[in-house]
């Protein structure tokens, strides 16, 4: 059954939704009040394309929190439990974001513009009002705010002969997880060498709504020959690729240890962040479940609406968050969170699904 969403000023447009209803979007999501696409020809059409060619999406659903102030450094660092201490002014750092109990409030990407000016770029969830809170409370000299920025992101293996039409070659220049301004028209834009896919590609960070289209109408225009087209975020291909969904994988239930993100939560002498305590118990004794790649064997299965139940001798032992039939590995390709002693490679599990039971393995690594 289709359904509409009503409009209203609850949801805010982005500064390149002319250019997304004039090329065809035929579904949204809703993402920090926000309309996200996320179809356009179809699910799996969109999938193929994104790993032959390149695709220009709108994802200025991931809103920016910036810190400016003398304290923004310390505030930063007291978000999250990842050692910022050495991170480079051109760097971007994944960075799990969790309260006082180690749980997981967000998992954002922190843009470090200089010590005295942070953007961190966001999930879905209120994070805004946590990271003012947490600054009100200490006290500390750091103004808090959203602005005006609009992430814009090219992705797919021909996303940097794009960009290069468009702001030249030093594009090639960027390394992973590295930003570098580049000039645009009249104005210039951060470029991150970032995406939520594992096509390559890059993310623009628009700051000023007024520049959305010219820079939307000049990379469509760049790539024609390219067999550009507008894209999102594709289900079947972040599954295949083991990226993970903050509301859908995890959630303010799960910790950065039961989400796979140890590496960013090992303890620091000295390191101030909320959630030390916690997390250095866990640490200690080990997480009980964990986040695996499943494979659930039979015909294609729609995507996972709610969470569907891992099953091991009538027992509950975890349960499937995201799924979806990949075409190119001919298996439904899963992402699950399981209990520590059913999550070895090879385990096998059946999974409670809305087409009855079927059966399931763990994987020792995702597809992509």
């Amino acid at each position: 059954m289709a359904y509409l969403i009503s409009l209203s000023r609850r949801l805010r447009e982005t500064p390149f939704t002319p250019g997304v209803e004039a090329t065809g979007v035929k579904a949204y999501t809703v993402y920090n009040r926000m309309l996200l696409p996320t179809v356009f020809e179809d699910m799996e059409s969109d999938y193929h394309h994104l790993k032959e060619h390149v695709q220009v999406w709108d994802v200025s659903v991931e809103r920016q929190i910036e810190l400016n102030g003398a304290d923004a450094a310390r505030l930063m660092q007291m978000l999250t439990p990842r050692d910022l201490r050495k991170m480079q002014l051109d760097q971007c750092h994944y960075v799990p974001i969790v309260d006082e109990n180690g749980k997981m409030l967000n998992d954002p990407v922190a843009i470090k513009h200089s010590d005295a000016r942070w953007w961190i770029s966001i999930a879905d969830s209120d994070l805004l009002f946590w990271v003012k809170g947490l600054a009100l409370g200490a006290g500390l000299d750091v103004n808090v705010f959203e602005p005006d920025v609009s992430p814009l992101a090219v992705q797919g293996p021909k996303s940097g002969a794009l960009m290069e039409r468009v702001f030249g070659p030093d594009v090639h220049d960027i390394r992973f997880f590295r930003h570098k301004r580049m000039a645009f028209m009249d104005t210039s834009f951060i470029v991150a060498r970032s995406g939520y896919s594992k096509q390559g590609g890059y993310e623009i960070y628009v700051a000023g709504s007024q520049h959305g289209m010219p820079l939307w109408d000049a990379l469509f225009k760049a790539g024609e020959d390219l067999n550009v087209r507008p894209g999102c975020p594709n289900l079947i291909e972040r599954v295949e690729s083991g990226l993970l969904s903050y509301g859908n994988d995890m959630t303010m239930d799960n910790t950065p240890l039961e989400c796979g993100l140890g590496k960013y939560c090992k303890p620091v002498e000295g390191l101030e962040h909320v959630g030390r305590e916690a997390l250095a118990l866990e640490a200690a004794l080990g997480p009980e479940r964990q986040i695996r790649a499943i494979s659930i064997l039979g015909e294609a299965l729609g995507h996972a609406r709610t969470a569907w139940p891992l099953i091991e001798d009538g027992a509950r032992v975890g349960q499937v968050t995201s799924a979806a039939w990949s075409p190119d590995f001919r298996t439904n390709v899963a992402i699950g969170m399981v209990d520590a002693v059913h999550w070895s490679p090879g385990t096998e599990l059946f999974v409670e699904t809305p087409q009855g039971l079927r059966e399931a393995r763990v994987r020792g690594r995702f597809w992509n």
